[in-house]
């Protein structure tokens, strides 16, 4: 009787141990905004690379502001979740996300953006200070003197500071020697298009007389445009961005953008699902062998390489891998 009791209660416990084993991983992924630009792909191809690899994704969009954010992600956690990925709406304010999941033993993996002044677990990200460097190598061979405005990203968003070293990394040796001047020089508080119209507005009511235009991303250079036309500069002005948006590459094509960059979303959104499910799934953290100071901490990381998107490398960078499709960009 005993050994058919021990009998029945082994086989119990295997079988939760079974159900155990067998329950669907819970990603946490917790965007800044989802519905607009590159996000929409992000979401898209993470989702889709979680599932394959077994688990499901518990998604929220907090739409800019950091306060919700921080209420999405306990209601993340509360909810059950095994890992959290976060694109920070604000690179400090995020760090409370980061301290409420490590009480609940939750590790945070920061996607794209870096949260600052944490014990955050890992990043993957691009090297944005080499896109910054992108971006200036390109502006400065295309036009090598002239006033150059400066339109910088987010003022929360620690790649702003990322990508304005690199520029200026190419910038000032011309600018010290004279055939540069930067004559307009600013952050803008959000990813958006309204923030380079202000910004450029603001160049303009200065001065007039540009040359080039350092934007930090498409939407901002979308804004630096429109600013330009009111004020009808009878000058081709040389203009930079970053993401690659489909805009973007049909202002390439259309010649009011000189270049993009872009930055491989299938390549992060790949990493950072792969890198989710191991923490999530294994005692072993994944082999990272970069690491970045977050200002508290040597923070594990991936940093993805960019490219550059001109009119004569659009079909070679974002048609060739798949992310736009040649007959929306030339429509």
């Amino acid at each position: 009787m005993k050994k058919n009791i021990m009998s029945l209660f082994s086989l119990a416990i295997g079988a939760f141990l079974l159900i155990g084993c067998t329950q669907t991983v819970k990603v946490g992924f917790l965007m800044d905004e989802s519905e607009t630009g590159r996000w929409v792909k992000d979401k898209q191809i993470f989702t889709r690379n979680i599932e394959e690899l077994g688990g499901e994704v518990v998604f929220s969009a907090a739409e800019k502001d950091y306060e919700k954010q921080y209420e999405m992600a306990k209601e993340m956690l509360d909810a059950g979740i095994d890992v959290l990925v976060v694109v920070p709406t604000d690179m400090n304010e995020a760090a409370k996300i980061v301290m409420m999941a490590h009480k609940k033993g939750i590790r945070v993996v920061s996607y794209d953006r870096l949260i600052k002044n944490c014990g955050l677990d890992y990043y993957v990200s691009f090297d944005h200070v080499h896109v910054g460097e992108l971006q200036a190598n390109y502006l400065t061979t295309a036009c090598p003197s002239g006033n150059y405005a400066i339109l910088g990203g987010a003022i929360n968003d620690n790649n702003s500071f990322l990508l304005r070293l690199g520029q200026l990394n190419v910038l000032q040796p011309i600018v010290d020697r004279g055939d540069i001047k930067v004559v307009y020089d600013n952050y803008a508080s959000e990813w958006s298009e309204e923030e380079g119209y202000r910004l450029m507005k603001a160049c303009l009511n200065k001065t007039k007389d540009i040359q080039a235009v350092l934007a930090a991303s498409d939407r901002l250079a979308a804004g630096a445009i429109k600013a330009i036309n009111e004020v009808g500069i009878d000058s081709d002005i040389c203009i930079a961005g970053m993401d690659a948006d489909l805009e973007a590459c049909q202002r390439i094509l259309a010649g009011t953008q000189s270049m993009t960059v872009y930055k491989p979303i299938e390549a992060i959104a790949v990493k950072a699902a792969e890198v989710a499910m191991q923490i999530a799934t294994e005692d072993d953290a994944p082999n990272m062998y970069l690491s970045v100071n977050n200002g508290f901490k040597q923070v594990p990381a991936v940093l993805l390489p960019a490219m550059v998107v001109s009119k004569e490398t659009i079909d070679l960078t974002v048609v060739a891998d798949g992310y736009l499709e040649e007959n929306n960009i030339r429509q």
